[in-house]
């Protein structure tokens, strides 16, 4: 498989390696992107693939919630100049209640939806018109439910969490909490919600990239597979520690996960609750940002 100096960069972009790793990686792989970020995290030369979803493109994140609804939608736009404008942000939050009030199934019903008299497509089109450039709504999410948001940084992070519990969604001790559990997961970025939620071909994906490590390092190469085995269930147990939200460290108290500090809540307000999902949204997070002279010198390496 042939792979180009714009799949280099985007390598580069996704672990952190130098342009020349990339290029061997590429190489070794046959120009699949995705064997060669294991390539290389098998080699150690790779951070761990959070690291994928780079911001690369300006815009905005927003939330609302209001009657038992909770939404948040992603507005993308060329630079941070529009971004930053009134108006710009207040088409996202216009759209975020649109979404909340008339629940579309797509993105096709989205811009199809009306409001005063105009379609969702239609706001954007005069948005266009009148700043003259691109404009688009690139996501959004909707739940039903006890749903607490957050927003971070004006804009660059939001933050969705759905919450099962007898407490009124606006209860002050409910969504004190949630923006808690909001901002430790704006912050931290976990990718899973507990244990169960991992799909165990990424547990099994993990432990041989785990395997692969320590069979390069000359220091564990030669140990028997039952100690290697024991280390790397060792590993996988912090893998669900720095990636699922309930067994984090909890960032204010580093004395609880996260999981306890919703049961020392819970017991002290008396009721149950429950951590059901979450949605994190970063503004251009995996969206390639236009690079002038990057392309050039790349390709000069492959030629």
């Amino acid at each position: 498989m042939a792979f180009t100096a714009k799949d280099v960069q985007a390598l580069r972009e996704k672990t952190g390696c130098g342009m020349m790793d990339c290029k061997k990686a590429l190489v070794e792989c046959d120009g699949d992107m995705d064997a060669a970020v294991d390539y290389l995290r098998e080699k150690g030369l790779a951070s761990q693939a959070k690291k994928a979803g780079r911001i690369a493109a300006e815009g905005t994140v927003c939330t609302y919630t209001a009657n038992g609804v909770g939404v948040m939608v992603e507005l993308n736009a060329e630079t941070d100049f529009v971004a930053n404008g009134e108006e710009f942000k207040a088409l996202a939050n216009k759209v975020a209640v649109i979404i909340a009030e008339q629940n579309p199934a797509d993105m096709d019903a989205l811009l199809a939806c009306e409001k005063d008299g105009m379609t969702v497509e239609g706001m954007v089109q005069e948005l266009f018109l009148a700043i003259r450039e691109n404009i688009k709504i690139r996501r959004f999410v909707r739940i039903e439910g006890k749903v607490v948001s957050y927003v971070h940084a004006g804009g660059k992070i939001g933050v969705l969490v759905d919450f099962e519990t007898e407490l009124n969604a606006d209860d002050e001790a409910l969504v004190a909490m949630g923006k808690n559990i909001a901002m430790q997961i704006a912050a931290m970025n976990p990718l899973y919600l507990d244990e169960a939620s991992v799909p165990a071909e990424v547990i099994e994906k993990e432990k041989e990239i785990l395997i692969s490590q320590m069979k390069e390092d000359p220091k564990m190469a030669n140990k028997p597979e039952m100690v290697l085995a024991k280390i790397v269930e060792g590993k996988i147990g912090k893998y669900y520690k720095e990636n699922c939200l309930v067994e984090q460290q909890y960032v204010i108290d580093g004395d609880l996960t996260v999981g306890k500090y919703v049961e020392k809540t819970a017991k002290e307000l008396g009721k149950d609750i429950k951590v059901l999902s979450f949605t994190r949204y970063e503004k251009g997070e995996g969206i390639e940002k236009r690079v002038d002279d990057f392309a050039n010198e790349v390709a000069s390496m492959i030629k």
